[in-house]
């Protein structure tokens, strides 16, 4: 039987890290508006919006390169509870439109990452 436990985890920390990364890269390009709204709406200070660029953007990089990786998939635990509390608590115990979980893009995320804090970067990483 094949066992790689390493290329596994190499193959999450890609699949988590560069998925995530798609959507900091979004907003990197379109703005981070609809989230300072969202802050707002919310009694928070709007400059807290940069702090997507953290969890979307670096702890994503982190993740992908095994450098500092429990940490950068802590920030992305962070960043989705953030992303859960502020747009999506009305759709916690909801099903999607396919007959899915409603959150089921952000429970990824967010359960992928507690995942890579429990099992670490593997042997395939950067050294650091």
């Amino acid at each position: 039987m094949l066992e790689n436990a390493d290329l596994g985890k190499l193959i999450i920390r890609l699949t988590l890290g560069g998925l995530m990364l798609f959507h900091g890269i979004a907003k990197l390009l379109n703005g981070i508006g609809f989230i300072e709204g969202q802050l707002a709406g919310h009694g928070l200070p709007a400059f807290l919006a940069y702090g997507v660029f953290i969890g979307e953007l670096i702890a994503p990089l982190m993740v992908i390169l095994g450098y500092q990786t429990r940490i950068g998939a802590l920030l992305i635990v962070f960043n989705m509870l953030v992303a859960i509390a502020l747009v999506h608590t009305h759709q916690l115990l909801t099903l999607g439109g396919s007959g899915g979980w409603a959150l089921e893009l952000q429970g990824f995320f967010l359960f992928t990452a507690v995942a890579v804090i429990f099992l670490g970067p593997g042997r395939y990483k950067l050294k650091n």
